[in-house]
């Protein structure tokens, strides 16, 4: 890790800020660095997982595959920002590519670490879900948005008018 204080950054990340200290340093102790080259891919889309990342330094692309070579940049991630998250709960296969967009130092949480620290701290752990939770509603609502939007496309691109009433 970095000289900087491992607990000062998971401070910064969303996910922990109503944890106590003792319980970021029994975090932090949890977590392995990963350093990523510019343009590394990380995991691809069906990939298996069972970590989430924190974003410590650099910036990283998240994308699906669209057709053929061409990707949907879905977001760019940076600094206290946190991805994968969800193979740590379903164990089903990556549900999205991603890619170092600069050299990029993660820290990893692996499922048995998060298991133990469950076990060790649930308090910290029932105020970690809680905002775990809300993270997971504002990215639903927005992907919500976002197949609303993609939908209005489509129709708009096939020069359908569904402002007219139909004729009786």
């Amino acid at each position: 890790m970095p000289t900087s204080d491992p607990v000062a950054f998971l401070k910064t990340v969303s996910v922990f800020k109503d944890l106590a200290e003792p319980h970021l340093v029994a975090l932090a102790l949890r977590l392995r660095e990963r350093v990523l080259k510019k343009g590394e891919v990380l995991f691809r889309e069906g990939d298996k997982g069972d970590e989430l990342y924190l974003i410590r330094e650099g910036t990283v692309v998240i994308s699906k595959p669209v057709l053929g070579r061409v990707e949907q940049v879905l977001a760019r991630m940076g600094p206290g920002d946190f991805f994968g998250e969800m193979s740590l709960f379903d164990q089903a296969p990556r549900s999205a590519t991603v890619q170092a967009e600069t050299t990029a130092l993660l820290l990893c949480l692996d499922r048995e670490s998060l298991h133990q620290f469950i076990e060790i701290s649930p308090r910290a752990a029932a105020a970690f879900f809680f905002q775990m939770v809300q993270v997971f509603t504002t990215r639903l609502r927005e992907s919500g948005n976002l197949v609303a939007e993609v939908t209005r496309w489509g129709l708009e691109a096939t020069g359908l008018d569904f402002e007219t009433k139909p004729s009786r």
